[in-house]
Parts: C-alpha cells; structure tokens; sequence
C-alpha cells in the first residue's frame, strides 16, 4: 500500500516530530509495508481460532482482591510529606 508525503507529514505533526527529507521518505517506505503486512494478515482465516488471552498456556495465580487502607490516619499519610497545610499535601501548581 502506499502512503503519501502528506500522511506522514501528518503523521509526524500529531507525533511532533521533525522530519529530514531522507526520514519522510523512508517512514513513507516503512510505513507502507507496515500497511502491506497488515494487508496480508487480513487475508487468514481466523474463524475458528479461538483469542489469546495469554501467551503462554500457564494460568496466572490470581490474588483475592481485598480493599484495605494503606494508611490508618491522616497524620500516617502526611508524616513525610514534604510540604503539608492541616490535613492537606501541598504541591506544585501545575495549571497557570
């Protein structure tokens, strides 16, 4: 499949990238046989192909999902805070 100069322009804008005249034109390359493999996967008969849901056959030893509160007090929360105002943790602004 091909890909045009505007599409990885437009790539590499959303992606903030600078690109050289020799990097567009081999992420123009890339890029289209990128969408060629896609292309001929597309192609396979997956229809009685169950989904992975792990890669390995091995089972993941799951753990019992308990709700607990890491600290006990607010004062426990708050002992290495750097900065604290009463009960708050005081930080960086981070909006101007």
């Amino acid at each position: 499949m091909s890909i045009s100069k505007e599409t990885v322009h437009k790539l590499a804008h959303l992606a903030r990238l600078e690109l050289t005249e020799d990097q567009e034109n081999r992420y123009q390359k890339d890029l289209g046989e990128i969408l060629d493999w896609v292309e001929k996967l597309e192609e396979v008969d997956t229809e009685h192909v169950e989904p992975l849901t792990n890669v390995n056959e091995e089972q993941v030893p799951l753990r019992e999902d308990v709700a607990d509160n890491y600290f006990k007090s607010t004062e426990e929360a708050l002992k290495n805070a750097p900065e604290k105002d009463g009960d708050f943790f005081i930080v960086p602004k981070v909006l101007s």
